[in-house]
């Protein structure tokens, strides 16, 4: 798991009555009534003792955000568990949150790192009730930062605000360090950390801040000018390897190239080819896919060039084939592959002279048509072999494109499946339906050799299976949730007992319920209280 696939709707859940973070209860506040409190703080008890009781507040609310991200996902690294607290921290609307350096050593305990906190909520409360101050008043930010770090340390690390909004600075910067790299510098910034004598008032000021939108509605605004240009966007693209996909579809797409798509089943080639027909000259056309391996030669021959009446039984009337009703526009070969020797030849003179021959007809006619073929097999080697006509392979891919397989771009499965999710809500009819965070692992852990078309049926059982319109893992089918056991079981399987074997699939279950023993006792087939003692025995007594 990496902090970046972090995303609040998967995060947070939001019902009349209750906000939760995986079961801690989550509380909405107004920024000016949050900014009202502070002028009340200030008036009964003063500004240090102000500044006490919310970095105090923030360092809680870090620890509590730590513990969670700890309890909730496997991290790729600790620095990506660390990176989660400014994504966390951005997505609740206290501030954008960027990290410009970072030096941890968690085994040394030494820890450096550099922060920036952009539209600070907290400057903006201060501002609102006083006005310009002499010093930094992201209190509550700097307690955040420093209570998340230290829970992820193991030890004290302290942050110091550096420049802030609320003293008249662009931004807001932060420093934050383990206390020996301090040193003296943090000797009078150290009782603000301390709970004193005000520690109760810490607690009677539970408040969370609101989040803003501002963000949001500026990325809707420019995703809305995309569409209208492109048509419905393609899925976010975080892997290197499908980014240079696109790009090559990119430049390819304004010439009248013939291209040929490469790959596995269900990594969508259909998918690109309609991506470049979108990008072309011809994109006010036609688009005409056709299965060409699920024809037989005939009908295929019918279907693509059309036929004049009477030229077989049945034919009643002169028909148009799919080049013709493309006209200007593109027709997509899919699975070129799979298409007789006589069918290639008649291709290969349709790439060559830009002309066909209805079946029954004599007479040629011109065509004005991008072909853009795709193929699970490798026409490379069928050539080689004999088995596919040479001459037409190299007209097909004059530009040839191979879409990897999803298993070596891991990084697009999450935004993949939130795609489906979004699209299934309509097609469903589920406007609340949502994918929650537990999910992630399971889904990235698992090799999906149907590729994308895979994880899209995967998503929608789960969708339908689902309670309450939340995808939780227990929705997923079995052999995706058990992947993910299987890469985590220990050891060679043909040396481990039973009891190994009951340990981690005890525990995977545990893991798959978020820790509920009622709700993994009821899918394990024993009793709540067998459960529990067999988690003595094994040493785990989290869950409830």
């Amino acid at each position: 798991m990496k902090a970046d696939d972090l995303k609040l709707e998967e995060l947070i859940e939001f019902s009349e009555g209750a906000v939760s973070l995986h079961g801690r209860r989550l509380v909405l506040h107004s920024i000016h009534a949050m900014a009202q409190s502070r002028k009340d703080l200030v008036e009964m008890v003063g500004l240090d003792q102000t500044r006490r009781i919310l970095t105090r507040f923030g360092y809680f609310w870090g620890n509590a955000d730590a513990a969670a991200m700890k309890r909730i996902f496997e991290w790729d690294s600790p620095a990506e568990w660390l990176a989660a607290g400014p994504r966390m921290h951005t997505l609740q609307g206290v501030a954008k949150v960027t990290v410009k350096s970072l030096d941890m050593d968690v085994a040394g305990g030494r820890f450096n790192m550099e922060v920036t906190w952009r539209d600070s909520g907290e400057a903006e409360e201060h501002l609102i009730e006083f006005g310009r101050s002499d010093g930094p008043v992201c209190w509550m930010l700097v307690g955040y930062a420093s209570g998340y770090a230290s829970f992820c340390m193991g030890k004290n690390v302290y942050f110091i605000e550096q420049k802030c909004k609320g003293k008249g600075n662009r931004i807001c910067t932060a420093i934050g360090k383990d206390e020996t790299s301090w040193g003296d510098e943090l000797e009078p910034h150290l009782p603000y950390f301390q709970a004193d004598d005000i520690q109760g008032k810490v607690r009677a000021l539970t408040v969370e801040l609101g989040r803003k939108t501002r963000e949001l509605a500026r990325q809707r605004k420019k995703l809305s000018r995309l569409e209208r240009r492109l048509g419905p966007p393609l899925v976010e693209v975080r892997s290197e390897s499908f980014g240079r996909v696109l790009d090559l579809g990119n430049r390819v797409a304004p010439f009248d190239t013939s291209v040929l798509i490469t790959g596995e089943t269900g990594v969508g080639k259909e998918v690109l080819a309609r991506y470049i027909h979108r990008l072309s000259e011809r994109a006010d056309a036609p688009f005409l896919a056709v299965n060409c391996g699920a024809l037989p030669e005939t009908l295929l021959e019918g279907e693509l060039f059309g036929h004049k009446a009477g030229a077989f039984t049945g034919a009643t009337h002169d028909r148009i084939g799919l080049f013709e009703q493309a006209d200007r526009g593109t027709i997509f070969l899919d699975e070129i592959g799979d298409i007789s020797p006589a069918m290639q030849l008649k291709l290969l003179r349709v790439l060559q002279e830009r002309e066909i021959m209805r079946v029954g007809e004599s007479k040629p006619r011109k065509i004005d048509v991008r072909v853009i073929a795709a193929t699970n097999r490798n026409l490379s080697q069928a050539a080689a072999e004999g088995t596919f006509r040479e001459d037409l392979y190299y007209r097909l891919g004059v530009i040839e494109i191979e879409v990897p397989p999803l298993r070596d771009r891991p990084e697009d499965v999450l935004p993949l499946a939130r795609h489906f999710v979004s699209q299934l809500s309509r097609k469903l009819k589920l406007p609340d339906l949502r994918l929650d965070a537990t999910c992630v692992d399971y889904l990235q852990a698992y090799a999906w050799p149907g590729n994308v078309r895979e994880l899209e049926n995967a998503i929608e059982r789960s969708a339908v299976l689902c309670k309450d319109a939340v995808i939780r893992p227990e929705d997923l089918p079995s052999h995706i949730v058990h992947a993910r056991a299987s890469r985590a079981g220990r050891g060679d399987p043909l040396t481990r007992t039973i009891a190994q074997v009951e340990q981690d699939h005890i525990q995977a279950v545990m893991e798959l319920t978020n820790g509920n023993r009622t709700r993994a006792a009821e899918i394990l087939g024993i009793s709540p209280t067998t459960l529990w003692r067999k988690l003595k025995q094994i040493g785990d007594f989290g869950g409830t």
